[in-house]
């Protein structure tokens, strides 16, 4: 800028034509304009509201993150992520981007030599491309099964299933598709959960305007919008995740991020009470249950034996909005991504007996071999 000329929105004037009491009121003028003018994602006002709360750094009871994610764990330093964890009062990190074959093992040797009951692997399989071809589908039972004697201690699918895999025909692969059912079989047959991400947020297919809650996430994120019919409905996805759950009653799964129903938990409930077999993770939705907190209080007591802890990306930060929703009794907090809840949080304070079995009874009794030592009774 011209430092003999003063900007505002709507002249440029000369510096030397300007009295002093007269820049100070274009000063002003130019500042207000400014305010007016903020943005949905500037505008962020601290709130002026006073009472008692308390941060809660370190979880009440020691806990098992059933959704974590260490993608370079064949290799990496373990050393950090356990530092961070014992700040968190974290015990046991379930690694679900475990891969299969050589990696696997890889992971599984990493933890026994360094940190043996603090992490545990998930296997993973590549769907995409493979599913119809010729002696595929026993190729893959076999590797899970050698995964699982390996080390793996269930199997986690990703959110690609259903949304982007496609077969040897390169058409969408369906997640009740008919050729995966020996999966789900063997992994009741091997008495490990399956843990399984189906789709997104619903209001990723909704329009995109002034009444879709994701809309800040979805202007800042835009590549997280669908179409409609992209590939298919969501409801359709999430019916066809159903669909497999009760196709195979015999193996336990675990839904991630409470099947994205968390804002609608009337009809979680009548899914749970229909599927024994099925189970939560509350993942990336702790916003939805932050903001309705009597009514998540009840749910979690009715079903808690059903609900575990998960946090999905490693965030060490974050996990104090979770103790906080989860433990205290506090109102009118932030969440700690407004792109996510512009809403603010309010504490559902769970009793310790629901708070044991979320944080980790649940998980030790669904996941094989987790060293029950580190918790308490």
């Amino acid at each position: 800028m011209n430092s003999n000329y003063i900007y505002n929105s709507f002249i440029l004037v000369p510096m030397n034509h300007i009295k002093k009491s007269s820049l100070l009121f274009l000063i002003l003028i130019c500042g207000t304009l400014s305010a007016q003018n903020l943005t949905f994602e500037e505008y962020n006002p601290t709130s002026t509201l006073i009472i008692p709360a308390r941060i809660i750094k370190k979880s009440k009871f020691p806990f098992i993150d059933i959704h974590g994610h260490q993608y370079r764990m064949p290799n990496q330093d373990l050393g950090p992520v356990i530092a961070a964890m014992d700040t968190l009062n974290m015990s046991i990190m379930v690694n679900l981007s475990g891969r299969s074959g050589e990696d696997l093992q890889k992971s599984v040797l990493n933890i026994a030599e360094h940190y043996p009951n603090r992490f545990v692997v998930f296997a993973n399989i590549r769907f995409n491309g493979n599913v119809g071809k010729k002696g595929w589908i026993e190729e893959t039972v076999n590797q899970l099964e050698q995964d699982v004697k390996n080390g793996a201690r269930g199997l986690k699918v990703y959110k690609s299933l259903g949304l982007r895999d496609t077969d040897v025909d390169d058409k969408r692969v369906a997640i009740d598709d008919a050729r995966l059912k020996p999966i789900w079989k063997k992994c009741g047959d091997l008495g490990i959960p399956v843990l399984i991400h189906s789709a997104d947020p619903k209001p990723f297919w909704d329009k995109f305007d002034g009444d879709n809650e994701r809309w800040l996430e979805l202007k800042t994120r835009p590549n997280r919008k669908r179409d409609a019919n992209n590939p298919v409905p969501w409801e359709q996805i999430i019916e066809e995740q159903h669909n497999m759950f009760r196709a195979h009653p015999n193996t336990n799964f675990i839904n991630a991020h409470m099947g994205w129903m968390a804002n609608d938990l009337t009809k979680l409930g009548r899914l749970l009470d229909e599927l024994p077999n099925m189970n939560v993770g509350i993942g990336a939705i702790i916003a939805e249950l932050g903001r309705q907190p009597r009514f998540a209080k009840a749910f979690f007591i009715k079903y808690q034996d059903r609900i575990l802890f998960g946090k999905d990306s490693w965030k060490p930060e974050e996990f104090p909005t979770y103790f906080r929703v989860l433990e205290s009794s506090d109102e009118y907090f932030p969440y700690h991504k407004k792109y996510h809840a512009f809403w603010p949080m309010y504490g559902l304070d769970l009793s310790d007996e629901v708070l044991k079995k979320l944080y980790y009874k649940n998980a030790l009794r669904l996941v094989p071999g987790l060293d029950s030592s580190l918790f308490p009774n």
